[in-house]
Formats: structure tokens, C-alpha cells, sequence
């Protein structure tokens, strides 16, 4: 004998072949949200991992607000350079800088082009160019200033005034430890002339 539920559904006298109807209740199917995928743990531990990607991150988002505001990557190294009231030749910049002598032609051409430079030769060697700002050049290094220092504020949002100049200061001893002619201790001076 069938139970109750399934005689009153399904009529096995005047059939041969029936079907049972079972009721269903069918509940709404919520969309399900992708996950992002998260880096693996390994990597996430890794300090040097991390600050390689930040520093991608940055590099990014500093050369497309940069651009957009009529600079380069570069333009801002030069002007930051030349903005501590330094007159130095090409090759130093270039050479300080660790750019390429010859791109760093066209970038000092783009920035006189523009009015932010101006080359000499040099009066006791004449086969070398020497580089100074302009007023333009220091209203527009002001400008790029404004550019990184939001930038700055935005990357470094997480942390507090204490916080950032922790992580100043180790980074700083980090650079000094593999470039101590670029980046000196913080107690010392330096000339902008490195070699």
C-alpha cells in the first residue's frame, strides 16, 4: 500500500504509467559574490615581497597622476635635484640620479622646452653642460611637490605621524645601507655630486 500522501497525488487505477507529484518549496537563490583570491601566505609574509609590491603600486599611481598633470617620472628626480640650489652638469645629474646620460638628455630637453631648465656650457669646460632651475622651473617643482606629497598622504592613510616617521627612518637606514653615497646617514650631509 502507497502512504497517504503519495495516493492522493498519484493515480495508480487509471493509469499504467504515472508520475508521483512531490511538493517542493523552492527558496530564492541568493547570488553568491566572487571572492578575490588573496596572495598566499608565504608571500604575504615576506617584508621585501610587500615592499616590492607597494612600490610597484606607488610607482604606478605616481607616474599616471604625474603624467596627467603634463610630467614624467622623471622631471620630478630632476627638478627635486636642481630644486636644493645646485648648478651641476649633466653627467652628474644623470650619473646621481642612475639614469641613462643619454635619456636624461631628452628629459632635460622636454624640461627646457617647457621653461624649468636652462644648460650652459661650462665656462671651464666646454664640452660639458651645465643645468640649473629657472623661476618657472622652482613654481613647477612646487606644483609636482603638492602631486607627491597627496600621494604620500593617500599611500601612507593606515598610519599616524609617529607611524610614518618609523617607517622613514627604517627605510632610510635600509638605503643607506645599500647606497650610503645616495642616501647618508641621517646626521650627515651630502653633496648632491655622487659618483
Amino acid at each position: 500500500m502507497l502512504p497517504p500522501i503519495v495516493e492522493r497525488f498519484h493515480d495508480t487505477h487509471s493509469k499504467r504509467w504515472g508520475a508521483t507529484v512531490i511538493p517542493v518549496v523552492v527558496e530564492p537563490v541568493q547570488e553568491l559574490t566572487p571572492t578575490k583570491p588573496c596572495l598566499p601566505r608565504e608571500l604575504v609574509a615576506n617584508t621585501v615581497f610587500l615592499l616590492g609590491r607597494l612600490g610597484l603600486a606607488v610607482k604606478a599611481r605616481a607616474i599616471e597622476e604625474l603624467e596627467q598633470a603634463g610630467f614624467d617620472a622623471y622631471d620630478y628626480s630632476v627638478l627635486a635635484f636642481l630644486g636644493e640650489g645646485v648648478v651641476e652638469t649633466q653627467a652628474t645629474i644623470a650619473d646621481t640620479l642612475r639614469v641613462d646620460r643619454s635619456q636624461l638628455v631628452g628629459v632635460l630637453d622636454s624640461l627646457e622646452e617647457r621653461g624649468m631648465v636652462e644648460r650652459r656650457r661650462d665656462p671651464e669646460d666646454r664640452r660639458r653642460h651645465v643645468v640649473k632651475l629657472t623661476p618657472d622651473g622652482k613654481r613647477q617643482l612646487q606644483r609636482v611637490r603638492s602631486i607627491v606629497k597627496r600621494l604620500e598622504d593617500e599611500f601612507l592613510a593606515p598610519l599616524d605621524a609617529e607611524s610614518r616617521e618609523t617607517l622613514h627612518v627604517l627605510l632610510h637606514r635600509l638605503a643607506n645601507h645599500h647606497d650610503a653615497q645616495r642616501f647618508p646617514a641621517h646626521d650627515s650631509t651630502c653633496s648632491a655630486q655622487a659618483g
